[in-house]
């Protein structure tokens, strides 16, 4: 599909989704929750397919850089360039583009952060205990019609600044302490209706963590973002997405990684293991970065 046919292809989907969640209204009463169910799984599970000739297809041997705080630097030969969805000037997702270069755009899908500009729209009864170690930001209840909403409208902020891809954070809730009654199904359920409506807007969609679902998750998604799977031994379960020719793009914050003997033996692991790993400051701010891939 192209042009104006893709277009309303993904609006209709986008509306049949939104009919999944349960006709919602936004009344500013009780709030409204979606249950998964089989019949919601299909609807997302088919819907991943959709505009799959028109979104970007990330290569296994794809290279990346991320960087979500400070000044941008964009002098790097990789092939995206993953920035934060707000905060990005337009100028620079322009720029990148008229390069070549493939933009992901990220935001935060399973927290409140409390300087976003949408952040008024997410109501007290979607938010769940602070994030440990993150001011400012809070769990989010993913069962939440509202929340499902919110992230939709931010999916299309990304098409509308030409992002190729999206990578929404926190999307392992159900791991952590999240004062919610957060489940593994109801993650599960979650991560597929975000990659069903970045699908139906034509774009691609990054697993962020959730390790254990990725065997789950992997058919549905473009490509995964990982941190620390060296650190945690938890790379092994990366071949779900390998194994499909997806890449795997991944990230160390250790500080011994810094030393060049030390990264040689993590590189040589992440090169075995065809991921695409960094090592990068845990602020993300752009201070230092070392490439495993030449």
């Amino acid at each position: 599909m192209h042009g104006n046919d893709a277009k309303k292809a993904a609006a209709m989907l986008s509306v049949a989704l939104s009919l999944a969640l349960g006709g919602c209204g936004g009344d500013g009463g009780q709030t409204e929750m979606v249950s998964p169910t089989a019949a919601a799984t299909t609807r997302y599970i088919n819907a991943i397919t959709t505009s799959a000739t028109t979104r970007w297809a990330p290569a296994l041997t794809d290279t990346w850089q991320i960087q979500l705080t400070g000044r941008l630097n964009t002098s790097y030969a990789v092939t995206a360039y993953d920035f934060d969805l707000f905060d990005t000037p337009q100028a620079t997702i322009d720029a990148l583009k008229a390069q070549g270069r493939r933009v992901i755009c990220y935001f935060s899908a399973g927290s409140s952060e409390d300087w976003r500009p949408d952040y008024n729209q997410f109501t007290e009864a979607d938010q769940g205990a602070p994030l440990s170690g993150w001011a400012g930001e809070r769990w989010l209840d993913t069962r939440s019609a509202n929340v499902r909403r919110i992230m939709q409208a931010r999916m299309d902020l990304a098409v509308s600044k030409g992002c190729d891809a999206v990578d929404p954070d926190n999307v392992d809730g159900y791991t952590n302490s999240p004062g919610l009654p957060l489940t593994a199904e109801t993650q599960l359920d979650y991560n597929r209706f975000l990659a069903a409506e970045a699908h139906a807007r034509g774009l691609a969609v990054g697993l962020k963590n959730d390790v254990g679902q990725v065997a789950d998750l992997a058919a549905s998604f473009d490509f995964a973002i990982n941190e620390q799977c060296f650190q945690y031994r938890e790379c092994g379960a990366y071949t779900a997405f390998t194994g499909q020719g997806k890449p795997v793009f991944q990230i160390e914050y250790a500080t011994k990684y810094r030393d060049a003997a030390t990264r040689a033996g993590l590189c040589a692991k992440a090169q075995a293991a065809n991921l695409r790993t960094l090592v990068l400051p845990r602020t993300l701010n752009g201070s230092f970065r070392y490439a495993c891939d030449a």
